[in-house]
This record gives C-alpha cells, sequence and structure tokens, in this order.
C-alpha cells in the first residue's frame, strides 16, 4: 500500500472527508517532509506507512473529538506542522495559526503552505509564552502534541484560548498521572477539569489520548510567565 492508500482507508474508518486534492496535498507535504528531513531534524518517523499512520491519521484524529468547521484554531509548538497542517489540508476554511519557536522549522510551513497552495493560514516565529497581547483569549481551539508536560502545557496554550473555547492536548496513552498533576494549574487558568478521550490509530494497535479542556474563565494577565519560572515551578 502507498500513502493515499492509507490515508483513504484510514479516513473512511473515521468518517472525515477527503477528496483528491486532499491526498495530492498529503502527498506534497510527504514529500517536502522527506526532502527536507535530509538536512533539517522534522522527524524520526520516515517512510509512507509510518507518516501516514502515525503523523496524518494520529493527528487527524482530533477532527473525531472537536469540530473545526468555522473556528480559529492556534497550533503551539507544531514543529514540522504536527497537528496544525495536518489539520488544515483536511479542513481548508478553517483559519490556522502555527507557532514554533524554531525559525527554520516556521520557513519549512511557510514553503509547504506555498506549495499547497493553502489560505487562511499563518505561521509565527516565537516562543509560546511571547506571543502578542493581540492572541489572547483569542482561539476557539489551541492545540499542542507531544510538547511538554500537561501542567505545563497548560500554562502556554490555556492563557490564548478564548473563554467558552477549548484546549486540546495529544497525549500518550498514559496521561492520567499528567492530568491529575495539572488539575490546579488548569483551573487556576480560567479551565474546567480535563476529560481524557483514547483512539487507536486505524490499521496499527497504537493508542494515544486527547486530554480536552474547557474554558469557562477568564486567564489571568500574569500568565504565561516567563519560561524559566514555568520550568522551575509549574502551577
Amino acid at each position: 500500500m502507498n500513502l493515499e492508500e492509507y490515508l483513504e482507508q484510514g479516513l473512511a474508518e473515521w468518517k472525515i472527508p477527503y477528496d483528491g486534492q486532499t491526498l495530492d496535498r498529503f502527498r506534497r507535504y510527504y514529500s517536502m517532509l522527506e526532502e527536507t528531513n535530509k538536512v533539517m531534524n522534522l522527524t524520526a518517523i520516515e517512510g509512507e506507512k509510518d507518516t501516514a499512520q502515525l503523523h496524518f491519521l494520529d493527528c487527524a484524529a482530533l477532527l473525531n473529538h472537536a469540530a473545526l468547521e468555522g473556528k480559529t484554531v492556534a497550533d503551539i509548538g507544531t514543529g514540522a506542522g504536527f497537528p496544525g497542517m495536518v489539520l488544515k489540508i483536511l479542513c481548508p476554511e478553517t483559519r490556522f495559526v502555527l507557532i514554533d519557536s524554531l525559525d527554520k522549522r516556521i520557513r519549512f510551513l511557510q514553503e509547504t503552505c506555498e506549495a499547497l497552495q493553502l489560505t487562511d493560514i499563518t505561521c509565527v516565529h516565537a516562543r509560546a509564552e511571547e506571543l502578542p497581547q493581540e492572541f489572547r483569549e483569542h482561539f476557539d481551539v489551541v492545540t499542542s502534541r507531544a510538547v511538554a508536560r500537561l501542567s505545563v502545557l497548560a500554562e502556554l496554550c490555556i492563557p490564548y484560548t478564548r473563554q467558552g473555547g477549548q484546549f486540546i492536548a495529544m497525549k500518550g496513552p498514559d496521561c492520567g498521572e499528567e492530568i491529575t498533576e495539572a488539575r490546579e494549574a488548569v483551573r487556576k487558568l480560567g479551565g474546567k477539569p480535563a476529560r481524557k478521550e483514547d483512539y487507536t490509530i486505524p490499521g496499527t494497535d497504537i493508542t494515544h489520548s486527547l486530554v480536552s479542556v474547557c474554558k469557562d474563565g477568564i486567564t489571568s494577565r500574569q500568565y504565561p510567565r516567563r519560561w524559566a519560572q514555568i520550568k522551575k515551578s509549574p502551577l
């Protein structure tokens, strides 16, 4: 099976709509990942099968747990575009902001957006705790995948989630301890208790988790703190 066949099988299993242009964009994205990965450390996952399943379909799982149509979405610590670029390809009408602290990753993502002819997507070179004030309480959905422990991630993401919005962290299956550890942080930042939903990537026996926080309050202006403070004393 090739990349497109793995994607077709997995997206059909999850009832996520796609068309020929969607598959063409994933093919181009994959080619750019593979080519750029030769000179830049973007991902340890390589090959059509593993990229389709462990990156593209894994990220697509979020669409079974959150409606993104008509929303404004931020992906913090996006890296090579996971999950933000994958979600944009599957939801081309949704507005995305991809944020990463490494400039060369942002340049790669900008080139990818141009090559895939994606619009309403902005790639921002910045640390999460140093984002512009206009991003505060702004996004309907804020996502992050495998960036930090939840207690730290909450402080980096929830301040930019609007009241009534949702913060979703993509985690491994054994994240119960992280959820317990982050309970007070989530409360202080204006979120409701986190909910965990497990899923199995189609065509594999690999189970991952989505940790979702609905925000019902306003985050104090003191958060996020400077990175040194966050790292030294998580909430």
